[in-house]
């Protein structure tokens, strides 16, 4: 999976404001009055709690704001020949724009490209592109910045425990952006991380973040896309990060905050810019400034006083004074990986392989 994510630095050349470089690509055909038909897969159920019920709240966006667009979703869907089978089904069904939500999507979104050249399909988290195929996500580590701050201030025992999902460049960039926020408010803290090889397994998850709270953390982080580490904070009296959507719904006395996606208006625009016939093939990477990537609402055990230097802390990374990876900054062993002043680029952003300095955990 890491060399994977390595080729994404052969392929993405630069991030674009919404859809990229290229030519122009033309509207789908369709007669007056008709809808365009829209697509979502997702990996999971739509109802999962975390990762594809945040892109279906973005589906939801477009049914409530574009009522020219008729939006519909396949969900737990696996990667692999079955995704292709799927999407495949779709682009036949008349789908002129087709968003497959899951990174083991890229092969099988780019192979079905191929044989329906007039759809214009959009892959999240990949790296792939073609004249009909784009590849979306977003800046999330901003996001975990900002409840590292929270993490930071509400722990007492000084530990953090972060429940991860795979040993990748887009996990260990969160995890290390989550501990340089919590690092400024507290530089005694230690994030202790606890790797699951999944996505989606909330018993697996949920053990995980026990072990944890066993190990002396207070406060549970988590990359994955079910609410089971939240849950697993709730029940021993303890706090929780929650990522994907405000889950403090499935942990409403633990969770602080969530680092969330806010995916609609990304897609009512990507969409109307295909219909319009100005969509360009590309890479998009949204930030907080874009608003596709943001934190949920404080919980109530959030103090005052967090949410003034959280809050103040974001507005520096919308108005871009606060660039979260700019040094100095240690690795693990004390070295300094980013001289002070230095930002890391996206370059190097994109193939993450070693833990800023107070992550406690391996990358394997």
């Amino acid at each position: 999976m890491k060399k994977l994510f390595a080729l994404a630095l052969a392929s993405i050349l630069a991030f674009s404001a919404l859809a990229g470089c290229g030519s122009d690509k033309k509207g789908p055909d369709k007669k007056a009055g008709e809808k365009t038909k829209v697509a979502f897969v997702y990996v999971s159920s739509a109802k999962d709690g975390g990762y594809s019920m945040a892109h279906d709240l973005g589906r939801q966006y477009v049914e409530k704001n574009m009522p020219n667009v008729e939006a519909t979703f396949m969900e737990s869907v696996p990667e692999g020949a079955d995704a292709e089978r799927v999407i495949s089904q779709l682009a036949s069904q008349g789908n002129k724009i087709i968003f497959t939500t899951s990174f083991g999507y890229m092969d099988p979104t780019i192979n079905v490209a191929k044989k329906y050249p007039d759809v214009t399909f959009l892959h999240c988290s990949g790296y792939k592109t073609a004249p009909n195929v784009g590849n979306y996500f977003g800046r999330m580590y901003e996001a975990r910045y900002l409840t590292g701050i929270v993490a930071g201030k509400q722990t007492k025992s000084n530990v953090i425990g972060y429940v991860a999902a795979f040993p990748i460049p887009e996990v260990v960039r969160g995890i290390n952006a989550f501990t340089l926020g919590a690092k400024s408010v507290n530089p005694d803290v230690k994030v202790k991380v606890l790797w699951t090889n999944t996505w989606y397994n909330p018993a697996s998850e949920k053990q995980a973040a026990l072990t944890l709270l066993d190990a002396g953390a207070d406060v549970i982080a988590q990359h994955q896309n079910t609410p089971g580490p939240q849950q697993a904070a709730e029940e021993r009296g303890k706090f929780g990060i929650g990522y994907n959507v405000d889950m403090s719904g499935a942990a409403p006395k633990a969770e602080l905050t969530s680092a969330v996606w806010n995916w609609g208006p990304y897609y009512a625009s990507a969409i109307q810019q295909i219909i319009d016939g100005k969509w360009k093939s590309g890479a998009y990477w949204g930030s907080m400034k874009d608003k596709v990537v943001d934190i949920a609402p404080y919980g109530p055990a959030v103090s005052e006083d967090t949410k003034k230097i959280t809050d103040a802390a974001k507005a520096k990374i919308i108005d871009g004074s606060l660039k979260v990876f700019t040094g100095p900054i240690k690795d693990q062993t004390g070295s300094v990986k980013v001289a002070e002043g230095q930002t890391m680029s996206d370059e190097d952003l994109l193939k993450f392989d070693w833990f800023v300095e107070g992550v406690e955990g391996t990358i394997k």
